[in-house]
Order: structure tokens, then C-alpha cells, then sequence
């Protein structure tokens, strides 16, 4: 093992023991901790360092009321008590920025009129920006609960309209309770799923 491994509480903290919540304690997520669990998700790679990925904090009764129409289920009254909705994007004209984040070549001209490659590229490394910031966000004491039932087409007009960025999924974010809390789901182990070659 590395000596610079994180011990595990760390690793419980992170991932043995999170859990997706579906509860929430009526306690505000700052605006300085949304900072800073964006200021540690910038450092996950990305390939030419493209950082696709676009985040909007919903976290007004105002925001969340533009977001419920667009919400299904039960995702709706959950997101209404969370204490803020992340919108996790990404950006199909992110290689407008590769000059200045990968500046050591022409990256942009490898997207340039390749629609089919900056979509892939976006929605790849945008979810991984996506991951990312659950790590960061648990990492710093938050719970989350990650969600895919939203009209995706809804929350762009509302929340990107007359941007290039196109909603990936969405994700609450604060202090989670135990309310609705499935049981832990099994898991694969390492030889039903893995390789080695």
C-alpha cells in the first residue's frame, strides 16, 4: 500500500458508508462549501483537460420552484427539502476554452466541426466531472443523492437557455437523515466483474 493512502474513516466517509439520501435535515448548504467542493472537483482529470462539466446550485425557494415542474416522482418532494439542487451540465462548446486550458497544443481544432466527437467528449468527461463532485462533496461532509428522472429537455430550456450546456443529471446535496433510506444494495465482487490480463 502507499504510504499516502487516505486512512479508512476517510474511505468510509467517501464510500463504504455514504449512502444516497432521500431525507434531509432543514440545514442551508453555504455558499462557501458549494465553493469549496467545486474548488476540489476542478482537480479531477479530464481528457486535454476540457472540463466540460457546468454546475448551477439550486438552492432558493425560487430556484427550486423553476426546477419542480420538470422533476418525476417522488424526485420532486425530495428535491423541494433538500437543502440545494446541484444541475450538472455540460458544456458542448467547452472546447471554446482549450486555448487557455490545454495551451501547450491546438486542441480546439481537434473538435472543430466534429459534433459527434465533442458530444461524446463532453458526456464523458462531464460525467466524470459529475463524479468528481459527489467525491468532493462527501470528501467535505455532505451527503448526496444523485438523480436521473427529469425532463432534460425541460430543465435546459429553464435553466441553459442560450447557452451551448445541456443537463447531464441532477444531484441534492446537504445533510442527510435516514428518512426513506433503502436498504444497502449488494455489489458485485472483484471476480464477477473484473479482469486481469
Amino acid at each position: 500500500m502507499s504510504d499516502k493512502m487516505i486512512n479508512d474513516e476517510a474511505l468510509d466517509l467517501i464510500f463504504r458508508d455514504a449512502r444516497t439520501r432521500n431525507g434531509w435535515e432543514a440545514r442551508a448548504v453555504t455558499q462557501t462549501l458549494m465553493q469549496a467542493v467545486y474548488d476540489l472537483t476542478k482537480w479531477g482529470p479530464t481528457s486535454a483537460n476540457c472540463s466540460p462539466a457546468r454546475f448551477i446550485f439550486v438552492a432558493s425557494r425560487e430556484g427550486k420552484e423553476r426546477l419542480r415542474p420538470h422533476l418525476s416522482g417522488g424526485n420532486a418532494k425530495k428535491t423541494m427539502v433538500a437543502p440545494c439542487c446541484v444541475i450538472i451540465g455540460r458544456d458542448l462548446s467547452f472546447h471554446d476554452h482549450l486555448p487557455r486550458l490545454f495551451p501547450h497544443d491546438d486542441a480546439k481544432s481537434w473538435f472543430e466541426g466534429n459534433d459527434a466527437l465533442i458530444e461524446e467528449t463532453a458526456f464523458r468527461n462531464g460525467t466524470l466531472q459529475g463524479a468528481y463532485f459527489m467525491i468532493a462533496a462527501r470528501a467535505l461532509g455532505l451527503d448526496c443523492g444523485p438523480m436521473s428522472g427529469f425532463d432534460q429537455a425541460g430543465v435546459d430550456k429553464e435553466f441553459f437557455a442560450g447557452t451551448n450546456t445541456k443537463s447531464n443529471f441532477l444531484c441534492n446535496i446537504g445533510y442527510g437523515t435516514d428518512e426513506n433510506l433503502f436498504p444497502r444494495s449488494p455489489r458485485f465482487d472483484f471476480d464477477e466483474v473484473c479482469e486481469i490480463i
